[in-house]
């Protein structure tokens, strides 16, 4: 917790650390701002803070058109948080009230709607409805900036259930009716921090992902194209030497293909670059706010690697690798289900292996990729570069051929149990569940043990605090770092790395000669 007289100060230095963590309203304009807003300091009589973007739109206040307060990173405390606040936020953020409304959001909290309201209020300074709300003017903002849409499509698009509603709370929020909005980028000559409007390709869009502190894009990266799964993601080399991750989606409303740039060679070690390139194509606009929330997540973007650095840093152990390694991330996952289905077929094989029989299930079982107008940007048709397919759905899965399942039948029936249970609904994996019940329920399961669960509560739930001391990797990362490898060890070890464990662990899968291994301890194959 910090007090109005930090943040003050955090304002007047302009640090960007807090961007995110807090809104800085102004009286004496009726504006709201980052914390870094490059505007002159307001007084601090002028000042009240809001922990969130909808708080201060709800006191009557308007974003900032210099600083854009509505772009800047998610508050790292929903990454942790494991209260109804911070799973709340985590549905709200993955576009669940859009969907299926408070009540839908209260239901798979398990709480009523007048709880869950008062809880939200009582905190945060607005409800569901506002939440959903600002972040719904957030979408309108970038598909009005970043497309030619016709205004009425982008209403509804952006989740608005009527026009009017969409122009007043445009009004409301920018001090600008939507095409005054989109007049300002091309104002700018088509500029803009989300790039100018696009007309060429149908539902695609540009934009950037906002993140703070320093970033490690070179890990991020080379974890993720260890692991590409053939036909569904790629990591492919670009201009001036920029990698690119690319994958395919399964969205609420369709499918979509998502394109995330590493930062360029020059700027890697610049902690103030401040955003990751991105380019989506989706079959239906309504996914945006949906998409952009798991890729934040998949690059683990609203963390805070100050935080982080600050406690496993002092560590005589891990603080040689966090200083070698400033701004590593924790990667979490776009589809939990896919991520579960994968984390069993890595029990007790090496990650070339695993990412082999994921390819062919995927060839097998996943769904054709069909974008329909949205045709990829490099011109080459359907399927689009390396991508082919979407992972298959967890159901599909539980029925597959015996034949198609080059496992053990041991594993076979844990693979066919889990995505069943998945597929049913007996174990859910979405932003909101609560992360013991959810690891309880996997470790009921036949096959399913504490290294398959804690690497899910790790990824798939963005649990920052979760510690792998039966992983090969990890403990041969312990032991080229000249402390016992053995698993009561390395837990041991760990308590005092806590409450980020998640990032001890991929500095010790970095640090480790051979890589990460992503495979299973003896406790997995029961």
């Amino acid at each position: 917790m910090i007090d109005d007289e930090t943040r003050y100060r955090a304002v007047d230095s302009r640090d960007a650390r807090f961007d995110g963590v807090f809104f800085t309203a102004v009286t004496s304009t009726g504006i709201y701002c980052r914390p870094s807003c490059p505007a002159v300091t307001p007084k601090r009589v002028n000042c009240t803070f809001y922990p969130t973007a909808a708080a201060a739109q709800g006191a009557g206040f308007r974003a900032c058109r210099r600083c854009r307060p509505d772009s800047v990173p998610g508050s790292p405390e929903w990454n942790h948080r494991a209260d109804l606040v911070g799973r709340a936020m985590r549905l709200i953020g993955d576009g669940v009230v859009d969907r299926e409304g408070v009540a839908g959001l209260a239901e798979r909290l398990g709480y009523s709607a007048r709880q869950l309201q008062r809880q939200l209020t009582a905190e945060l300074g607005a409800g569901p409805i506002a939440l959903a709300r600002a972040q719904r003017a957030q979408a309108a903002r970038l598909l009005l900036q970043t497309t030619r849409l016709p205004v009425t499509e982008v209403a509804f698009a952006a989740g608005f259930a009527s026009v009017r509603q969409f122009n007043d709370t445009v009004r409301e929020v920018y001090d600008r009716t939507p095409s005054g909005l989109r007049a300002e980028v091309r104002g700018a000559g088509g500029g803009g921090s989300a790039g100018g409007p696009q007309a060429a390709v149908a539902g695609a869009l540009s934009l950037r992902l906002a993140y703070r502190g320093s970033i490690d894009t070179g890990h991020l990266m080379d974890f993720l194209a260890l692991r590409a799964v053939p036909g569904v993601e790629e990591v492919v080399s670009g201009a001036r030497g920029v990698r690119t991750y690319r994958r395919t989606l399964r969205l609420p409303h369709g499918q979509a293909i998502a394109e995330v740039d590493a930062l360029p060679p020059g700027d890697a070690v610049r902690p103030d670059r401040g955003w990751l390139d991105c380019r989506l194509r989706l079959t239906d606009l309504r996914d945006l706010t949906t998409a952009v929330h798991r890729l934040r997540a998949l690059f683990d973007l609203d963390a805070d690697p100050q935080a982080v650095a600050e406690q496993l840093g002092a560590d005589p152990l891990l603080g040689p690798l966090v200083a070698g390694r400033p701004g590593l991330r924790s990667p979490g996952h776009v589809d939990p289900h896919e991520l579960a289905v994968r984390a069993v077929l890595g029990q007790q094989v090496t990650v070339a292996a695993a990412r082999t029989l994921a390819g062919r299930l995927a060839a097998r079982y996943g769904t054709p990729l069909s974008m329909g107008t949205a045709r990829p940007t490099s011109g080459e048709g359907e399927p689009s570069g390396g991508l082919s397919v979407l992972f298959p759905e967890a159901g599909a899965l539980a029925d597959a051929d015996p034949a198609d399942l080059a496992m053990p039948a041991s594993r076979q029936q844990a693979l066919r149990g889990l995505c069943a249970a998945l597929a049913e609904g007996t174990v859910r994996l979405d932003p909101g569940v609560d992360r013991e019940q959810a690891a309880e329920q996997l470790l009921a399961l036949r096959g399913i043990g504490p290294w398959t669960v804690g690497y899910l509560r790790m990824r798939a739930l963005g649990d920052p605090d979760v510690f792998l001391p039966g992983d090969l990797g990890v403990r041969h990362g312990l032991v080229r770092l000249g402390a016992p490898g053995d698993a009561r060890s390395a837990a041991a070890a760990a308590l005092a790395w806590s409450p980020w464990r998640s990032y001890a662990v991929h500095q010790l899968w970095a640090s480790a000669s051979d890589g990460p291994s992503d495979g299973a301890s003896a406790s997995d194959a029961r």
